[in-house]
Order: C-alpha cells, then structure tokens, then sequence
C-alpha cells in the first residue's frame, strides 16, 4: 500500500545521502523536538517522526512535495492515510495463522539489499558514513529496520494474494469518471511513450532426435548416482548444467511458487523433502535433477542440474525447413492458430501487443527492428549460437512511432489497475469497521 519499493526507496535514500529521520539530524546535542502520536490502530501508534521517515523517502524516489507549509501538511495526510492502511493489513496477516513469513526469507532479502546498496560505494567508509547521515546508528540497527519493513511488506503481499485466491478480493470495475480522473492526476507524471510493435509468431524450435535423448537420460542417471553417494551438487551443477542463468551459482533457482516454473519439474520439486534428490526429470528442456533446499508454505528453495540433450545439425535443418514451410502456408493464408498449435513452441508467447521496440531480444532487434513496413516476414533464426536455435515465423500487425501518451493508449491498464485498487480499498473499508482508528493529525 505504501508505493515506495523497500530495496529502491532504501537505495535511493542511502545513495543521496538523504536523511532517513529527520529528528536524527544535525546537531546532537541540539534539542529535538518531542516526537509525538498522530493516530492509532488497533494499539498500535504511528509517531510523526515515522511519517517524516516516510515522507522523505517518497522524496528520495521523485516525489514532489510542495514547499509551503499547506502543501507539506496535505503530503503528510496523505502518508498517514497510506501507513494507517498498511497497519490495517498487517495486523489482519498477522491475526490470519495460515500466513507465515520465515525469519530466513526476511534475512535473505534484507541481505540482497545490502550487498545491492554496497555496491554503490567504493569504500567501506563512505558507507558507513552515508548510513549516519540517514539517520542509523550502526549497519546493524539499518538491517533491523529493514527487516522490519521486509517482514511487513510480505505480510501485506501474502494476505492479498489469499484473499484473491479465496474470492475475497474480487476487482470491482471502476467508472468511465473515475478513471478520467486518475487519468487527469497523473498525466504529467507519465513518460512518453516508446517506439512500439505488435505481432504475432510462430516459433519453431529444433529437436533432439531419440539418440540425443537416450545419451542425455544416461548422463542424468549417472550423475544422480554420483549426487546420491556424496558429490557436491553445486560442483555438479556448474560442471554439467546446461541452464547458463543459474549453472555458474551451483544451480541455485532460489524460491519459487507454483507458475513459474515448467509443470513437470514443478510436479515433483514441490513433491521433495529438503536434502532429497530427484531422478531425472524430462522437460522440453531436457533432463532436470532436483535438490529442494528448503521449503515453506506454497514455496520452495530448490537447486537443478539441467542436461539437455545434443542437436545434431540435421535436425537444426529440419526445424528450419519446418519454419519455412509454415511460413509459406501462411502466407497462403492457412489459418494463423491451426499452425501454431501443430507446429509452434508452446512455451513461447503467439502475441505481442504494443512492446517497446527497445525490449525486442537482439535476434528481433537485427531482423525487424529498423522494418516499418507491416506484414510477414522472412524467417529468421534466434539464438544461433546456442545448443538449441529457434526459428520465428512472424507478422508484424502495428508500429507506432515515439509520442505523447492519451487516455486511449493507457485506458486498459488504468482500467485494470484502478479496479485492483478499488476492491483493496474496499477490504480496507470492512477493515475499519471492525478494528479501533484514531487518526490525531
């Protein structure tokens, strides 16, 4: 509820320099002034020194907060609206038993964000002195306070997201006014808007042939008989591993949740105890040994060793000339969807509307980005130099040059967005009258 992402807004403030608490600041043997409550929910009080926290922080991301003493105090309302909401969610996570956040997911995020907000120091001193001139005492009292924004901010995201699983949270569609007027609030803050493409693809992907398979399955079996008597699994990993995103961290995938990974492996890494190894795996990909490090409520924490078989270059030839014969079906006006689902990856997005002509994979960058003209195109190749080459089918539906945004190209999305926030609000609303708000400012 708050809008300022913990990792960004503690970066950004760190990084500036910008002082976290303003009550911290300047001379310490100063007077300063008595802090005092502005409201109260359920028994817990929000201080106004946490509201300046918060205010600064909304500055240190862009926020612009007005000068004059009228337009500051409008800002602080504002914040102490959004921080008594999220007082109202975390204190209902935290009544819900079925919500669970581990003291090791706390840990390994707030240990992302301090390894990311190191980086932008070249001295351990410079550092250290950024974190007093934020108002923190020792790296040990800024790592406190980030737990406890992390903690908060799951507790939020996993009451939510069982709302919504339950039917509890269901989107309330905002009015035609309503979204004008968002429209209206927030139009000069939106960024032009990009160079775009829409299209749609066919992507065909080359085959290993049975040999291929049956001497990637046999290397799978050996290595888990190896992996079950002792071998380091990471060692194994960065051997072997044919996935280049997690081979050089020992195969390390970190958590993970249903969705996010391909069916089969997720079928039995959420099987696995922790420690245990899995037997080879098959995926599209190929052949996946699994080792489930820890797991927690509808998560788990899971190492892979991915051994994909090899492709020979005859069946490289026979993807490419799988791809060529869609194409010219096409072309001949055979029906976009029957040739997809005969001939197209599966695990590969059909359509793409309005993307950014800078978020095109460099393969698309080279074969239709500098092309204006809509319609099909010669079949190209993606990832050439890896063990598995692709080859697109594509048509080009739309190109829109760079230029102002309208409430057209946005509607959409407010739209959606609007109505997630409405149906929020609402859960808020029955929050409110169950549970004791005092609000003082």
């Amino acid at each position: 509820m708050r809008g300022v992402s913990l990792g960004v807004a503690v970066l950004c403030v760190i990084a500036a320099g910008a002082p976290v608490n303003a009550a911290a600041q300047g001379d310490r043997t100063a007077a300063r002034p008595v802090d005092r409550i502005l409201a109260i929910v359920g028994s817990k009080p929000i201080l106004a020194s946490q509201v300046e926290e918060q205010l600064v922080l909304a500055q240190a991301q862009g926020l612009k907060v007005p000068s004059d003493s009228a337009g500051r105090e409008a800002a602080r309302r504002q914040i102490l609206t959004q921080m008594v909401e999220e007082e109202l969610l975390v204190q209902q996570a935290e009544r819900d038993t079925t919500i669970k956040v581990s003291d090791q997911e706390v840990q390994d995020q707030v240990e992302q964000t301090v390894q990311n907000v190191r980086k932008q120091f070249t001295a351990v001193t410079e550092f250290q002195a950024q974190l007093r001139a934020a108002g923190f005492q020792s790296e040990e009292e800024w790592r406190r306070w980030l737990a406890d924004n992390q903690r908060r901010s799951i507790l939020q995201q996993r009451l939510i997201e069982l709302l919504r699983q339950k039917g509890k949270l269901r989107p309330i569609p905002p009015t035609e006014v309503q979204m004008r007027e968002f429209w209206q609030q927030n139009s000069a803050q939106q960024p032009k808007r990009p160079a775009s493409i829409s299209f749609r693809q066919i992507v065909i992907v080359s085959q290993p042939d049975s040999v291929g398979k049956a001497r990637a399955r046999q290397l799978a079996e050996s290595l888990v008989v190896a992996l079950r008597h002792g071998a380091n699994f990471a060692d194994v990993a960065k051997k072997f591993s044919a996935d280049t995103a997690s081979r050089e961290q020992g195969g390390d995938l970190g958590w993970f949740r249903r969705g996010q990974m391909v069916k089969e492996f997720e079928d039995v890494a959420f099987r696995l105890r922790p420690g245990e190894i899995s037997p080879p795996v098959e995926s599209p990909f190929g052949y996946h040994i699994i080792r489930v490090e820890r797991v927690q409520p509808a998560e788990v924490l899971a190492r892979h060793v991915l051994i994909a078989p090899e492709i020979s270059p005859a069946q490289i030839d026979s993807a490419r000339r799988r791809a060529a014969l869609v194409h010219d079906a096409l072309a001949a006006g055979a029906s976009f969807d029957s040739l997809a689902r005969r001939y197209g990856d599966e695990s590969e997005e059909k359509l793409a509307d309005g993307l950014p002509l800078s978020q095109l994979p460099p393969d698309y960058q080279v074969a239709i980005g500098n092309d204006t003209v809509l319609g099909l195109k010669p079949v190209f190749e993606v990832g050439g130099n890896t063990r598995r080459p692709k080859f697109v089918v594509l048509e080009v539906t739309k190109r829109l040059p760079e230029g102002e945004l309208t409430f057209e190209d946005v509607k959409d999305r407010i739209r959606e967005s609007l109505s997630q926030q409405l149906a929020v609000r609402h859960y808020l609303d029955l929050l409110r009258r169950t549970t004791y708000v005092d609000i003082r400012l």
